[in-house]
């Protein structure tokens, strides 16, 4: 069971987990040992609240694929276990962030020093540039 909030968890029965070798250098254990783990978890067929689902689709993340699936790999550690519960830790971050509503953002102007300053700024460095071109021989 994969504890997300207080009130929401995913049974371990909707999470598929499958050990895979590991990818890269890594001697003669990368070669023979699969400790690398692949989760995938199908949003739409889990028990999770329809706004956590909608809340998942709408993300623009290369880990969901198009049907709603989250696929995720973990190789960074040398045992199974540890990548298996790394895998478990991305997953429940990925869906806690997930439910986060982004901040609004209050529109604002900028003061009328901060334009002024602007516009002081912008004719010095113009005349800055005046004075690099070519002297006149008069």
């Amino acid at each position: 069971m994969l504890q997300i909030t207080n009130t929401v968890s995913i049974p371990d029965d909707e999470i598929e987990i499958r050990a895979v070798r590991s990818q890269g250098a890594g001697g003669q254990n990368v070669n023979k040992v699969a400790t690398a783990i692949q989760l995938r978890f199908d949003i739409q067929a889990s028990s999770l609240p329809d706004v956590y689902k909608q809340r998942l689709l709408k993300l623009s993340d290369h880990r969901i694929t198009q049907d709603g699936v989250i696929v995720l790999k973990a190789q960074e550690h040398r045992t199974q276990a540890q990548n298996r519960q790394a895998a478990l830790d991305r997953l429940q971050t990925l869906i806690q962030r997930s439910i986060v509503r982004p901040k609004l953002r209050q529109a604002s102007r900028p003061t009328r020093t901060s334009q002024v300053k602007r516009l002081d700024r912008k004719s010095k460095r113009g005349q800055i540039k005046a004075l690099r071109g070519k002297v006149s021989e008069e």
